[in-house]
């Protein structure tokens, strides 16, 4: 599953530098994350490093965009160039 960052956010500037993949850029209003490159930190780390940084706890699974564990590795593939 993809992960978002809700309207907690602070923009605090935590977690974009974090993630191995560039999908979290400043939206609107906030910090978003592009689901089409978020692979929970899949093949890069064992758990989501934007979610571990985040002192507010405001990055969640996003409801919308349901992966699993196949899926999430097929993307990180693709992403890096492997597929």
């Amino acid at each position: 599953m993809a992960l978002m960052i809700n309207s907690k956010c602070i923009n605090c500037d935590m977690c974009d530098p974090e993630c191995p993949n560039q999908a979290i850029y400043f939206g609107e209003k906030i910090y978003e994350i592009d689901p089409d490159k978020c692979t929970e930190c899949v093949g890069h780390y064992d758990t989501p490093t934007c979610v571990s940084v985040c002192p507010i706890d405001c990055i969640k699974p996003d409801p919308n965009h349901k992966e699993d564990l196949d899926t999430l590795a097929e993307k990180y593939l693709r992403l890096t160039g492997q597929s």
